[in-house]
């Protein structure tokens, strides 16, 4: 009989194999700042490694629009639907027992955006300490990611990419509003190896649009780190055996 996964006191997998008895699940999750190229390395982490791949819900988001209009009307709705999709995003690729790449993580919408949409004044006191605690209670079912590839641009270079993606919603965001995401950022970058490994791209520096290099770098060190996960595992499975 095949093992069963080791599971969290409230049901998220912890470890395993996956369905098929294959590698044990590997899930990199991109975190950055809005236009710093999440989706771009999400796609090509999933082609190069043949992983799962989720993405951020914009398209299909009832209250994007109506938030980048006006922002302390709609915050509060807008952070709700991403968390409870994001959350949902995350439990399914938990629980599919397949290695993953995740464009943005549930963490950055309270360590980022939710805080900066209070500190700004475009969320009210009590809607933002419901939002923090309903975010506490869902993340406790959730096994945080095995590898955070934090993605960072400065605000300007960020502002540029924007204006040539060219999404209409965005063409009110400005650099000092970019500024305070990527301090927020900076600032939480500190706190996430207290969770997870943390990899940082300096995307200033580094193109992985273009540079082939860098991107077999960055993939040969997922696959490594994957990898010992795997040994690790089977190591503790044979001492518990």
């Amino acid at each position: 009989m095949a093992n069963k996964p080791t599971s969290s006191a409230h049901g998220a997998p912890l470890l395993g194999p996956t369905p098929t008895g294959e590698k044990v699940p590997f899930f990199v999750a991109i975190a950055g700042n809005i236009g710093v190229g999440k989706t771009m390395v999400t796609d090509l982490l999933g082609e190069r490694l043949g992983w799962d791949t989720y993405y951020e819900p914009v398209v299909d988001n009832p209250y994007l629009e109506d938030f980048y209009r006006d922002m302390r009307r709609f915050s509060f709705h807008l952070q709700v639907f991403f968390l409870s999709k994001r959350f949902a995003l995350q439990r399914t690729l938990l629980e599919s027992g397949r290695s993953a790449v995740q464009d943005r993580t549930i963490y950055e919408d309270t360590e980022i955006f939710a805080r900066i949409l209070y500190r700004r004044g475009q969320m009210e006191e009590r809607d933002y300490q419901n939002y923090r605690e309903l975010f506490a209670e869902m993340v406790s079912y959730l096994r945080p990611p095995d590898l955070v590839l934090y993605m960072r641009a400065q605000p300007k270079t960020i502002l540029g990419r924007i204006r040539q993606r060219g999404r209409e919603m965005e063409k009110d965001i400005d650099v000092e509003y970019l500024g305070e995401l990527h301090d927020a950022y900076e600032n939480w970058a500190q706190y996430i190896p207290r969770m997870a490994p943390l990899h940082i791209i300096d995307t200033d520096v580094v193109d992985l649009k273009s540079d082939r290099a860098a991107q077999s770098e960055l993939v040969a060190k997922i696959q490594a780190m994957s990898k010992a996960k795997d040994q690790q595992i089977l190591a503790r499975r044979s001492a518990q055996a």
